[in-house]
């Protein structure tokens, strides 16, 4: 039975009203900006404006090709695809993106209620990972896949007493999570797994863990389409053990890296606080399973996997957010305790939502000052970008894939967007502007950086003048020429634009 009076009044964290307003905070650091300042959203605008508008456009017919094929990673893209024709692709991106925060926070706390029958009064330190790195970087299809995943864990559990609807239900929403992000799917699946295992477990764990494999198998139809669907050449596998240390010290990775640092400090204070006092803090048998499991499988996971980056770092969010709901106050503990948690951790929750507000507008006028250059690029041109990269810094001015939005504006041929075989779908049409012909040949990082991948001078004196007909810097200073035959027309303090000559036939 729901608490009354003085009861009820104790527990406010666990009302409709709460979670509701929570869910609604998280929206807030993307309400003013056009576009919302992600490190790759860019570069995803630009192939969702080619998917869109290719079969009308000449120019984008000239430059690109686009083939519909069932992939494990088109989240957003077949959301931003309608609502693109009907509003314009930035600001179907922008409506699906804001939707992404609000999303995860609701999927935690439906998980919460699913595993535990409540919310934890620490739970609002969980809901700012919902910006943790993964939505930094743009990886809107995992973060969709991601949040999408722990609505269907939360389902997941609630169904479990009633099996046969579970698994016809989830058939279909299996391939909905595959479709959306394979990382998503396996997430999931995982997770869904681990359930079932700590539901059977008196029964003894091989019973267990037996039973929740066949429980599982209705999720596997995804597999049909992965081991027949075209695969990328590039199968790759690296693991960078120090970097899972860095990303633990990054979750809340921003803007500002001593506050940053410090608010990721204060989530392990508390897990350390729980742990020493037994006394007042129990972790929920499930939920601690799910997060044990999230965790070990972010240090099992590699770097580098079938192409994709970053691969282990998604996860540690996840296992984060996961463990933070866990924690419980004992029964018996003070009365006082858990509304001074749930204080502590709505102010927690507030402070950040504030801060990445306030970074958000900053990452957004950097980028608004760069993309000044995109009105002086004629439509339809070819644009060589080269984008001056930091080797290591806390943030960088998110200018590395902007050139996507003249792709969306112009319908111009830029050398930075993705084209991996197997994980996008769209193809350049000029391979003799290689290797300036996709990601990262835009980058151009400084001498002593590991990642070195396009030398500026030599870039310049040798991409393709049949292909660009202009080229667009970004984090350089403007010089009146960059090669006899390109010349400055247009700068400002974040970017420059400049022509280049006809060739002489």
């Amino acid at each position: 039975m729901p608490p009354h009076g003085a009861a009820a009044r104790r527990r406010w964290w666990t009302s409709a009203a709460f979670a509701w307003a929570c869910i609604l905070l998280s929206c807030v650091p993307l309400l003013w900006p056009a576009i919302p300042p992600l490190v790759d959203l860019p570069g995803h605008i630009g192939r969702y404006h080619i998917a869109i508008d290719l079969p009308r456009s000449p120019d984008l017919q000239r430059h690109w090709d686009y083939h519909w094929a069932l992939i494990g990673n088109l989240g957003v893209d077949l959301l931003v695809y309608p609502l693109g024709k009907l509003w314009g692709v930035e600001l179907a991106t922008k409506l699906v993106t804001l939707a992404i925060p609000a999303l995860f926070v609701a999927g935690l706390i439906r998980l919460s209620r699913a595993a535990t029958g409540t919310l934890s009064p620490a739970a609002a330190l969980a809901f700012p990972l919902a910006y943790g790195i993964p939505f930094q970087f743009g990886f809107v299809n995992f973060m969709l896949a991601a949040a999408l995943a722990l609505h269907a864990l939360a389902s997941w559990i609630r169904l479990a007493d009633r099996p046969v609807l579970r698994a016809l239900i989830f058939i279909p929403v299996s391939c909905l999570l595959w479709v959306t992000h394979s990382f998503g799917w396996g997430l999931f699946g995982l997770l869904a797994f681990t359930a079932d295992v700590m539901r059977w477990r008196s029964r003894g764990w091989w019973w267990a863990s037996a039973r929740a494999a066949l429980m599982c198998i209705p999720l596997s139809l995804p597999l049909i389409a992965m081991l027949t669907g075209a695969a990328g050449p590039d199968h790759s596998i690296s693991y960078d053990w120090a970097l899972k240390l860095v990303w633990l010290a990054a979750l809340l990775r921003e803007r500002w890296q001593i506050y940053d640092l410090a608010c990721a400090t204060g989530l392990f204070f508390f897990f350390w606080v729980a742990v020493r006092n037994r006394a007042a803090f129990r972790f929920d048998p499930l939920l601690g399973a799910l997060a044990v499991v999230s965790l070990a499988t972010y240090l099992a996971l590699p770097r580098l996997l079938l192409g994709g980056a970053y691969v282990d770092m998604r996860m540690a969010g996840i296992a984060i957010a996961i463990a933070l709901l866990a924690v419980q106050p004992r029964p018996g503990a003070p009365d006082r305790l858990a509304p001074r948690l749930a204080l502590i951790a709505t102010g927690f929750f507030l402070l950040r939502t504030a801060t990445s507000t306030a970074a958000m507008l900053l990452f957004a006028a950097t980028q608004q000052s760069a993309l000044a250059a995109v009105a002086h690029i004629p439509r339809g041109a070819g644009v060589l970008v080269l984008v001056n990269e930091p080797c290591i810094q806390w943030h960088s001015d998110r200018l590395g894939h902007l050139d996507g939005i003249a792709v969306a504006r112009r319908d111009a041929f830029v050398n930075g967007l993705w084209a991996l075989p197997g994980q996008q779908l769209v193809t350049p049409r000029h391979p003799q502007a290689a290797p300036y012909l996709t990601d990262p040949s835009q980058l151009v990082y400084p001498a002593p950086c590991e990642s070195r991948t396009t030398d500026f001078a030599t870039a310049i004196r040798d991409f393709d003048r049949g292909t660009f007909n202009y080229v667009w810097t970004m984090g350089f200073a403007a010089q009146p020429r960059l090669a006899r035959d390109v010349a400055l027309i247009w700068s400002n303090d974040r970017s420059a634009l400049y022509r280049v000559a006809p060739q002489r036939r």
